[in-house]
């Protein structure tokens, strides 16, 4: 046996209270809190045996979830709390990991009815428009049912297609294409799956539905609305001769926004697509120049395929003050704490934190100006 792994057996063994007067089947640390050094040490060890690397942000991380789960035994959290964190975690560690091999292409997330026939016109247009986005060299990302789900991943085959299927005790089957693929997920608990629908897609497209669809069309805006997901293309398609998504749109414009319970620029954060094409000419424009976005700090740093001159950048304090917090926007290089696509110009500035909507008119003109 590794002689980390077996010193480390010893220390928890020594740290377990197996005697009479604990209840059957449950062990408890003796230690009187979690952030005892000789816990630390433990979970030092443990990382150790498995690769882990002191001083990494990877290591601290790490750290710190052990830590929190050791909480969970003197906080005495009961049985069902405990189950749903664990599978939570173990949920999500595994979707990362499969979502790790297919990092390279952008991936479209398709939401929609599950009980769309596929006779329908919401159908074929799915398949038009996953296969029209699987050409451009994307991937698609659905729930792995039937209906609209089905379609999505019958435009790119099963080579192009993620499934991220939910455990229900009715509706949910997994779709043929996508059956027994290594790219099936499967999750129990809706919040987790959300999570991977929306945080590995480079944008979301919406076709009719019932609560379900409905349910994440507006977490989906949300997100963006408040910055808490990145900026991305949402886009609004229905099958020939519908009127799904005109008349929701009418709605969102008569009650939510004559009432002031969003935004004039809100509007801006999803698209009414007039077809498949032009859906998928929306979201390929959305990358026309933008590349990705970050916050150092207080600082929206917006990285660019190609830098802008001058006078373009002029342009822009002027017309998007109302974004800047102090000082204005400027282009440079990467921060020093930045990794990813640090060969891109970026454009940079103290951001409020607030009017995404505006932020993203600000990604379109940058678009247009470097397009």
């Amino acid at each position: 046996m590794d002689p980390i792994k077996n010193n480390l057996n010893v220390e928890l063994t020594g740290l377990v209270d197996t005697s009479a007067s604990t209840a059957p089947g449950k062990n408890r640390l003796t230690t009187t809190s979690t952030e005892d050094p000789v816990v630390g040490e433990l979970v030092d060890k443990l990382l150790e045996a498995v690769g882990g690397k002191p001083g990494t942000a990877e290591y601290r991380l790490v750290r710190d979830l052990l830590i929190t789960g050791s909480k969970l035994i003197p906080d005495g959290r009961h049985t069902g709390e405990l189950k749903l964190i664990t599978a939570a975690v173990k949920e999500m560690r595994y979707a990362y990991r499969v979502f790790a091999r297919y990092a390279e292409p952008h991936k479209i997330t398709i939401f929609g009815s599950a009980r769309t026939p596929e006779a329908h016109p919401d159908y074929k247009a799915a398949v038009e428009f996953s296969k029209l986005m699987s050409q451009a060299g994307w991937m698609a990302i659905t729930g792995a049912g039937d209906g609209i789900m089905k379609a999505g991943h019958e435009g790119p085959g099963r080579a192009g297609s993620i499934g991220v299927a939910i455990r229900l005790p009715f509706e949910q089957s997994t779709n043929t294409v996508i059956a027994g693929d290594e790219k099936l997920i499967h999750f129990r608990y809706f919040f987790t799956r959300k999570l991977m629908f929306i945080s590995q897609a480079e944008g979301v497209a919406l076709f009719p539905g019932g609560f379900g669809t409905m349910d994440e069309a507006y977490e989906t805006l949300t997100l963006v609305q408040t910055g808490k997901a990145a900026p991305m293309p949402i886009v609004c398609i229905e099958g020939a001769g519908g009127s799904y998504w005109e008349s929701w749109d009418a709605w969102v414009k008569s009650d939510l926004l004559k009432n002031g319970w969003i935004s004039q620029e809100d509007l801006s954060l999803y698209y009414l697509a007039k077809d498949p094409t032009d859906a998928m000419n929306h979201v390929l424009a959305f990358y026309r120049n933008y590349h990705s976005s970050r916050y150092v700090k207080d600082d929206l740093v917006i990285r660019m395929r190609r830098p802008l001159s001058e006078k373009q950048i002029s342009e822009l304090n002027t017309e998007f003050k109302v974004l800047i917090k102090e000082g204005q926007i400027s282009q440079r290089g990467p921060y020093d704490n930045e990794t990813d696509a640090r060969d891109l110009p970026r454009l940079v500035f103290t951001h409020t934190k607030h009017k995404m909507g505006v932020v993203r008119k600000l990604i379109d003109r940058i678009n247009e100006m470097g397009g």
